[in-house]
């Protein structure tokens, strides 16, 4: 799960009436929390009327700094530090749902709880059906109390088993949209997490049309990025680090060889060129990195809309200190600039199709979007596994 920590002077992730800053997490009271700010001894005892005020004796964070420039999300499937790293935003997927199962109190049960005792649910014959229709029910459930503690969107994961059913996926979506209405968490509220196949393009392209946002996600090819630009997505997701893995341990994806051969990181090159590709062409749509290794990463990002980091390293960043010149000598690695400089051939600006996109997607975007789809389903197995294990909840 990824839950979106700060927020910049303009946020996709949330809605324009609701841009502020960080906001307490999953507490009792969705109160704005102001960024932490580290000061320095002498800075603390200026403010306290014992030394001279002056800005030279200000320290902040290097997480500080960096959130100047990228929304700044951490990487967690469980409920910890959350008051260190306040979210504005989160994701709720099976992984999520794994981890509230495994709590022994969490205010969120009572959401799966109540997704066991659903009486549609219940009334289904068919026994994958019915888990199918928990597992359904229990995402939007968990999805409507993150959405009352976070002023931003919530991405939703959409069942992997549909990635290569457009109407599926479509289907699931407008499902989901009854099922958040019914807690009165409206659309513009909501993302839908898609897999970035071919159909799962697709249906991007048909959702968004209606007005429904939707991110893609598994995005290891430039064909695929773009692709998705095209379709109008609102966010595209790139694994940077394990573009990065696979490069180290495998060769023949044309792609991947023409930038190692440029000297550049595969995984921070494709972010990079998507950036550019984005910007050159005018798309609304956000991009977002993720598999995030290390605090280089960050900074060699810097300027992409959002980045996910582990924990580690938002924790690295916010104990590493800085004086205000070298905070503000940070400076944007991808700027929109960019896509008036980048150089594309004709067939990377021409409209894609599924042939065209089958004929790009190389070894490694192959691989690894299949390995992500198979984690996911496996995932989305486990919940229903469990579901069927703990059916009836108590008191049902």
């Amino acid at each position: 799960m990824a839950l979106s920590i700060s927020t910049p002077t303009s946020s996709s992730l949330l809605p324009a009436s609701r841009q502020v800053g960080r906001w307490s997490p999953l507490a009792r009271s969705a109160k704005p929390v102001p960024f932490s700010l580290w000061r320095s001894p002498l800075a603390a005892r200026s403010a306290a009327g014992s030394a001279p005020a002056s800005p030279v004796d200000e320290v902040v964070t290097e997480l500080d700094a960096v959130a100047g420039f990228s929304e700044i999300v951490p990487d967690t499937v469980v409920f910890d530090d959350f008051e260190r790293f306040a979210p504005t935003a989160a994701t709720v997927s099976s992984s999520l749902l794994l981890g509230i199962s495994g709590l022994p109190d969490t205010k969120f049960k009572s959401a799966i709880d109540t997704a066991l005792a659903d009486g549609e649910c219940n009334a289904l014959e068919k026994p994958e059906d019915r888990l199918s229709c928990y597992l359904t029910k229990a995402l939007a459930n968990v999805g409507a109390e993150l959405a009352q503690q976070v002023p931003g969107r919530v991405s939703t994961e959409i069942d992997a088993r549909l990635a290569y059913d457009t109407q599926g996926i479509i289907q699931r979506v407008h499902e989901l949209i009854n099922l958040y209405n019914q807690h009165d968490v409206s659309t513009d509220r909501l993302l839908f997490k898609i897999p970035a196949t071919w159909q799962g393009i697709e249906a991007s392209r048909l959702l968004e049309s209606d007005g429904i946002q939707t991110h893609l996600t598994f995005v290891y090819s430039f064909a695929q990025a773009a692709a998705a630009a095209q379709a109008g997505a609102s966010v595209v997701q790139i694994f940077v680090g394990r573009l990065r893995d696979w490069a180290r341990n495998h060769s023949g994806d044309p792609e991947i060889d023409e930038t190692l051969q440029k000297g550049e990181d595969a995984g921070l090159a494709l972010a990079k060129k998507v950036y550019a590709y984005i910007h050159r062409n005018g798309y609304k749509t956000k991009l977002m990195a993720a598999a995030i290794r290390n605090k280089q990463d960050v900074f060699s990002l810097l300027g992409i809309d959002y980045i996910i980091a582990p924990l580690k390293i938002l924790q690295s960043l916010e104990e590493s200190v800085t004086d205000p010149d070298v905070k503000y000598g940070y400076v944007p690695k991808l700027t929109p600039a960019i896509g008036k400089t980048y150089e594309f051939t004709e067939e990377e600006l021409l409209k894609w199709d599924q042939l065209s996109l089958a004929a790009a997607m190389g070894p490694a975007a192959e691989e690894l979007l299949a390995s992500g789809l198979e984690g996911y389903v496996n995932q989305a197995r486990r919940v229903e596994e469990l579901f069927g294990k703990i059916w009836p909840p108590p008191n049902v």
